[in-house]
């Protein structure tokens, strides 16, 4: 009862409404799988701008291959039309190749063969989009496991490159293919003679890198400077695993004839069909 009015006024008792802990927005589990997808996200945002990059890159024709084999008389002969007098280099020459059949240029990287220059293609390779290894057909017969020596290299750095890389295009030149005779088969022309020479030279030498690396004792006294290696690249599907271009893991090797004459004109072949550099360039517009 009031005291100064004398009504009775009901008691309101207030409502107490129980707190209840907040249940946390992010769980433990929840921040572990967000932070999952988030890096697999990431990755692949990764590599798809890597091999993008990898896809992209490349515009670059490496010359490689033994002393004296012939490169830069090729490198001459595709700039100029004409093949000019050359001699042994020890510096990498750079030229831009035009090949207005499929209305594109190509830069060529003639990188010298001696044993203490050669290893400049791993500056190149990576932006190489095919690979030229030039051999003397002429000659291989007796230097071929000098020359297994250099391909060797050469097959290791490509295997070598990261998954992401698209490999160069590669293909062996029997080169000087014009200074074998074809006398031993009616049918046989001079590139098909200095290809398989060259083939069958170079799958032998290779396979007994390899069986000597697989024995467990390296490769020792079997190229020009008898150093002993562990380098890769050799590694072939089939039977045994014996090396053959054919069945090389690397990817596909295409062999070519090519021939050169110093001091004459491709015009001046071209009207004897003798042009001994036609399929390089074909190669070269489809590379």
């Amino acid at each position: 009862m009031d005291a100064d009015t004398g009504s009775t006024a009901p008691q309101i008792t207030p409502e107490v409404v129980p707190v209840m802990p907040a249940t946390p927005i992010f769980t433990s589990q929840t921040l572990t799988i967000a932070a999952f997808s988030l890096a697999v996200a990431c990755l692949a945002i990764l590599i798809f701008f890597t091999r993008r990059k990898s896809r992209s890159k490349g515009n670059l024709l490496l010359l490689v291959g033994p002393p004296d084999a012939g490169k830069t008389a090729i490198l001459s002969t595709l700039v100029y039309n004409q093949t000019l007098p050359t001699h042994t280099s020890l510096q990498t020459n750079v030229s831009t190749v035009a090949l207005p059949e499929v209305k594109k240029t190509l830069t060529v990287v003639d990188i010298p063969g001696h044993p203490r220059i050669r290893d400049q293609v791993s500056e190149y390779i990576g932006d190489a989009k095919a690979i030229a290894f030039v051999v003397d057909a002429s000659t291989v017969s007796r230097n071929g496991p000098a020359v297994a020596e250099h391909l060797h290299i050469i097959l290791n750095a490509l295997t070598s490159l990261p998954p992401s890389q698209v490999l160069p295009s590669l293909v062996i030149l029997a080169h000087k293919s014009d200074l074998l005779k074809s006398g031993t088969a009616a049918s046989a022309t001079s590139e098909s003679l200095a290809i398989n020479r060259v083939k069958t030279i170079l799958e032998r030498e290779l396979e007994k890198r390899r069986a000597s690396q697989s024995g467990g004792v390296g490769v020792e006294g079997l190229g020009e400077e008898g150093e002993r290696t562990e380098m890769g690249g050799l590694e072939c599907s089939g039977e045994k695993g014996v090396f053959r271009f054919d069945a090389w893991e690397g990817g596909e090797v295409l062999f070519l004839g090519t021939s050169v004459k110093v001091g004459q004109g491709v015009q001046e072949e071209e009207k004897t069909d003798t042009d001994g550099l036609s399929s390089l360039r074909q190669w070269m517009g489809d590379a």
